[in-house]
């Protein structure tokens, strides 16, 4: 059987991390502070908005919400959005999408100021990711993988990493993170052949395919370190699931992140803790 990287022990320590930062900033006068922008009440995200303001809340974190109507015109959309960007007092924004149809999610997107883009969507914050400076943050999953190597112990610097997905919210984000740790990266796609026999010379597997299940014990080896990013709903199943087939895949592996409990339950933390990071540059 595989070790199991659970996230929980994971956000528990960067919940830890974070709330020490804040005792330190809030002696100095600083008491950071994330702005949430939701358009409407999509239940997903009202859901995540209720469980990062709790994590804000756990650890000294204010947070101020702002809701807009669906029907809200470009102008007051953005007017909102500016003001969050002007606030002296607002360290992180997190901006929810996709928007209405009426509005525009990459002129949005690019409308939020990097420095407080604790959510790493603007093109600033992957600037810095990929140019491995301390500009903007890294996207929250993908940097939530990363944590959950370094709390394991598991050191990619000389490891040949396989990234199964090369989406700017995971797959090419945390191809780059782990280039900065000093892996030898290896980015498959849709368009890759042979998919099967890179992965399986692997030492660490990165899946975030967005396929459910797709990852099955063709593509695996014993002893490897497979990290699933995917949470998908399994209606059959009724269940969640990742995009490995756990399995099939847990078995044969070192060590595998569980689905749910693994990747998804520490993404919250990583945004807080950006939040507070955001707070400390501003020293």
């Amino acid at each position: 059987m595989a070790e199991l990287l659970k996230g929980k022990d994971v956000a528990a320590a960067i919940n830890e991390r974070s709330r020490n930062t804040v005792a330190e900033l809030k002696e100095k006068g600083i008491t950071p502070v994330l702005a949430i922008l939701r358009v409407g009440e999509r239940s997903d995200d009202v859901s995540y908005e209720k469980g990062a303001t709790k994590r804000c809340t756990e650890v000294g974190v204010e947070v101020k919400n702002v809701v807009l109507p669906e029907d809200v015109s470009k102008e007051d959309f953005y007017q909102a959005l500016e003001d969050m960007n002007n606030d002296p007092k607002v360290h992180g924004i997190l901006m929810f999408r996709p928007l209405p149809k009426h509005l525009d999610n990459e002129l949005a997107r690019k409308s939020i100021n990097p420095a407080k883009d604790v959510d790493g969507c603007t093109d600033g914050s992957l600037t810095g990711v990929f140019t491995n400076t301390p500009q903007g943050f890294a996207p929250c999953t993908a940097q939530a993988a990363i944590e959950i190597l370094d709390y394991y112990g598991i050191d990619p610097k000389g490891k040949n990493v396989v990234v199964l997905g090369r989406s700017l919210v995971v797959g090419k984000p945390v191809s780059m993170l782990l280039l900065n740790r000093n892996a030898t990266v290896t980015i498959c796609h849709t368009r890759t052949i042979n998919v099967q026999e890179i992965t399986k010379k692997a030492d660490v597997i990165v899946a975030c395919t967005g396929q459910m299940e797709s990852i099955n014990a063709g593509y695996v080896s014993e002893g490897q370190t497979v990290v699933d990013v995917g949470i998908n709903w399994n209606s059959e199943k009724n269940k969640l699931c990742g995009d490995c087939l756990f399995e099939e895949v847990e078995p044969i592996v070192g060590k595998i992140t569980p689905v749910p409990g693994g990747v998804g339950s520490v993404t919250t933390s990583v945004l807080v803790n950006h939040v507070v990071e955001a707070a400390k540059r501003t020293l």
